[in-house]
């Protein structure tokens, strides 16, 4: 399987932006479809979305609202995530995860992930 490595996250100020990376390594990043999610404290892990292994496609939860974007650049084995006109309420570890066949969008569906990094939204 793929490995997977986030960065990126840190301290902001609500409104503010931010953008993670998921760095790929181990198998060929451009086989995965590359998904995202996060998981506040107290709370279960949620979809944000993710995007199709050549990034024709991608696919949001909601609540993202146009909020955030995913994006990828299979010649840099690297997906990222960016977020703008963040809230305390997007305080979370946003985790990165990889698979080879897209069936949905749960964590099941997902079998490498990263470690996560974490994001503080300051009001």
């Amino acid at each position: 399987q793929v490995q997977l490595v986030e960065s990126g996250g840190g301290l902001v100020q609500a409104g503010g932006s931010l953008r993670l990376s998921c760095a790929a390594s181990g198998r060929t990043f451009s086989s995965y479809a590359v998904g995202w999610f996060r998981q506040a404290p107290g709370k279960e892990r949620e979809f944000l979305g993710c995007i199709t292994w050549n990034g024709d496609n991608t696919y949001y939860a909601n609540w993202v609202k146009g909020r955030f974007t995913i994006s990828r650049d299979n010649t840099k084995d690297t997906g990222y995530l960016q977020m703008n006109s963040l809230k305390p309420e997007d305080t979370a570890v946003y985790y990165c995860a990889a698979t080879e066949t897209l069936r949905g969008f749960r964590s099941t569906d997902f079998g490498s992930w990263g470690q996560g990094t974490r994001v503080t939204v300051s009001s």
